[in-house]
């Protein structure tokens, strides 16, 4: 794996978010997704995973909250391996996005947003408390938005439900896929600017999985590339173009403007 050195900050401080030591996994006839993995998140630090459809991203992400559990090496969340959480304990201290965020239809925002903790046993005064200060943290006042129902609100707004509700029982970590891919470029640009500003309130670590090299320069700590399974570079965002790999390279063509392209 080609690295840049990493600067000290939240990757190097107290006992790491998610640590994956040369983790890997096959599929049972043999085919690695991903292989050779050895990647940290520290506490609060935001990772942006890019890469080409099918080289490993959604599928590095499931191996942390144990939706997949490693064929080799080790993925660690809090210090302690996956394999040795209980799988319903991992998953409700991660919070889990995805384009698709999947809202139950027959709730309301209020009810879809507290779920989790209902699931885990918050009295009612509590949750409807923490309900009611997410919805004004991702923008949706309470007043307004509480009672409606997914199909009610614009995609833009749906997004921001599954954000809340992801974070809802205030989980240490997120994990992100795609999550704004399907948004018109102005909301996606938007939910961009007010995830990086909630995650640094908040001091969540999270994977950001995008095939959008913009969207993981703008809420990223660090970006990781992957290609073919394997993790070819890991930078701080502010030097991830200057890594001379040919992938990121080609990456950094698909947002330079045309009349840079020329040149």
């Amino acid at each position: 794996m080609a690295t840049i050195p990493e600067s000290p900050g939240p990757a190097s401080a107290g006992t790491p978010a998610v640590e994956f030591v040369d983790a890997g996994y096959e599929l049972p006839g043999g085919r690695a997704i991903v292989q050779g993995i050895d990647l940290t998140v520290g506490p609060g630090e935001v990772l942006a995973l890019v890469g080409r459809s099918g080289s490993g991203k959604t599928t590095t992400l499931k191996l942390v909250n144990r939706l997949l559990e490693p064929t080799r090496g080790t993925v660690r969340v809090a210090g302690r391996s996956t394999i040795e959480w209980d799988p319903v304990e991992l998953r409700r201290r991660t919070g889990w996005v995805i384009q698709e965020i999947g809202l139950f239809p027959h709730l309301d925002v209020a009810a879809n947003v507290g779920l989790v903790p209902r699931l885990a046993g918050w009295d009612a005064e509590r949750i409807g408390e923490r309900v009611e200060r997410l919805l004004e943290l991702v923008g949706l006042p309470p007043e307004g938005y509480a009672a409606r129902l997914p199909h009610e609100l614009s995609g833009g707004q749906r997004q921001r439900v599954g954000v809340a509700r992801a974070l809802a029982a205030d989980p240490p970590l997120l994990l992100l896929d795609e999550p704004f891919g399907a948004l018109d470029p102005l909301t996606r640009a938007e939910l961009q600017v007010e995830f990086r500003e909630l995650t640094q309130r908040l001091d969540k670590a999270a994977l950001f999985v995008t095939h959008d090299l913009r969207e993981a320069l703008a809420v990223g700590d660090r970006i990781g590339l992957l290609d073919a399974g394997r993790l070819e570079v890991v930078a701080d965002s502010g030097a991830f173009l200057d890594s001379g790999h040919p992938l990121v390279q080609e990456l950094a063509h698909t947002i330079r403007p045309p009349e840079a392209r020329r040149g």
